[in-house]
C-alpha cells in the first residue's frame, strides 16, 4: 500500500501542475443550469456551526441565486436517508458526504458519477477514476492524553505502549461501526501486524478494560479532557488544537502508523438539482472552497492549500506514518473489522 505521506508529496506536485485547471471557474452553462434549478441540498458529516455554515455562505456568495440547504448527521445516518429516499422514490438529496456514506449508498446503487475540474490536484488515491467519488477532506486517527492526569514522558508513545497495566480501565474510544471508529483501529493494526500477531494484540488490548462509547469521537475527546479517561484512541487529531486554543489540558501522540481516513463527496443519483449539486461538488475541491474547509479547523484534501497547524499532516515538520483506509479496503474488510470488535472488545 502506498503510503499516505508519498501520495501526499505526489499530489502536491501534480497539484502545481493541475492549479490552472483546479483554478478554473466552473462553466457559464453548469452555473446558468445551477440558477435554474435554484437550490442544493447537501447531506453532511461536517460540524454545522463550524463548517457547514462558512462553506454553505462562501458558495452562495460566489454563486448568488444558489441556495445550500443541508442535513447533517453521522455517515449511517445520511446513508439512511440517501437510500430511504432513493427507495420511496422521493429524491431529497443532492450531495453526500463523509467517511462511510458513499460505500452504504454505491452499494444500493444510489451514485452518479462526477468529476469537477478541481478534482485534478488530488493524487490518484484520493479519487475515484470513474468519479464516483472524490477527497473532500482527510482524517488522521491517533491516540491523545489529558495533559492534567498524564506527562508527555509517561503518555503511551507506540501500540505496545497500551499493554501496560497502568492504563487498564484508562482508555475509550468510539464504537461506532465505521473505520474512524473502534473498527478502524482495528484495522489498522491487522494491516500493520498481520493477522495472526494482531490478534493476538488485540486480545491483549481487550484486558485492559477500554471503555465503549456509542457517541462521536470528538464526545470521547471531550470525556478525556474533563479527565474521564486519561486516555482517547482513535480520535481525529484536528481537533486536538481546535481544543487546546480553549485551553483544554489535551495533546495528540503520533502512534505510528495512524489510521488515515477521508471524508468522501459524491452526487447522489437522480438528484433532484443536479446542476446545482455538481456546482457545489466543484466548489468544495476548488482552492476558494478547501480554504473554506482549511478555516473551519478540517484537513483539506487539496494540496495547494495550506493550514495553519501543518503537524497534523504525514509531510508536516514532524513526518508520520499514517495507513489510508480507502474506500475499496473498507468495503472488503470493514465487516470483519466490526465482528472483531463486538466479539473481542464488547
Amino acid at each position: 500500500m502506498k503510503s499516505v505521506a508519498n501520495a501526499m508529496l505526489a499530489a502536491t506536485v501534480a497539484g502545481l501542475v493541475c492549479w490552472a485547471s483546479s483554478a478554473r471557474a466552473a462553466s457559464d452553462e453548469l452555473i446558468a443550469a445551477a440558477k435554474t434549478e435554484g437550490k442544493v441540498v447537501w447531506y453532511t458529516t461536517m460540524i454545522v456551526d463550524q463548517a457547514v455554515r462558512p462553506i454553505a455562505a462562501a458558495f452562495e456568495k460566489k454563486y448568488p441565486g444558489v441556495k445550500v440547504e443541508f442535513a447533517r448527521g453521522n455517515s449511517g445516518d445520511m446513508a439512511l436517508k440517501v437510500i430511504n429516499e432513493g427507495q420511496a422514490r422521493n429524491r431529497i438529496g443532492d450531495v453526500f458526504d463523509g467517511t462511510g456514506t458513499y460505500s452504504s449508498i454505491r452499494a444500493a446503487d444510489m451514485v452518479a458519477p462526477y468529476t469537477p475540474d478541481s478534482a485534478a490536484s488530488l493524487a490518484p488515491e484520493f479519487k475515484d477514476p470513474k468519479g464516483y467519488w472524490h477527497a473532500e477532506n482527510f482524517y488522521y486517527l491517533t491516540a491523545a492524553y489529558n495533559t492534567d492526569q498524564v506527562t508527555a514522558e509517561e503518555a503511551p508513545k507506540t501500540y505496545e505502549d497500551l499493554l501496560d497495566p497502568k492504563w487498564k480501565g484508562q482508555m475509550a474510544w468510539a464504537v461506532t461501526p465505521e473505520p474512524t471508529g473502534a473498527a478502524g483501529f482495528v484495522g489498522n493494526i491487522l494491516m500493520t501486524m498481520g493477522e495472526e500477531k494482531g490478534m493476538d494484540y488485540l486480545r491483549k488490548l481487550a484486558a485492559q478494560k477500554i471503555t465503549n462509547m456509542t457517541s462521536s469521537q470528538r464526545t470521547v475527546l471531550d470525556r478525556t479532557i474533563l479527565g474521564e479517561s486519561p486516555i482517547a484512541l482513535m480520535i481525529f487529531n484536528h481537533h486536538v488544537p481546535i481544543s487546546q486554543e480553549k485551553g483544554a489540558p489535551v495533546e495528540w501522540i503520533r502512534m505510528e502508523p495512524l489510521v488515515s481516513s477521508a471524508s468522501l463527496i459524491g452526487l447522489v443519483k437522480d438528484a433532484p438539482h443536479p446542476n446545482a449539486g455538481k456546482l457545489l461538488i466543484d466548489f468544495i475541491l476548488s482552492d476558494e472552497g478547501q480554504e473554506a474547509v482549511a478555516a473551519a479547523g478540517y484537513l483539506p484534501s487539496n494540496p495547494n492549500v495550506k493550514i495553519p497547524h501543518s503537524e497534523l499532516l504525514p509531510t508536516g515538520p514532524k513526518p508520520f506514518k499514517a495507513n489510508f483506509m480507502s474506500p475499496e479496503v473498507v468495503d472488503e474488510n470493514l465487516k470483519k473489522w466490526i465482528e472483531i470488535v463486538n466479539k473481542t472488545f464488547m
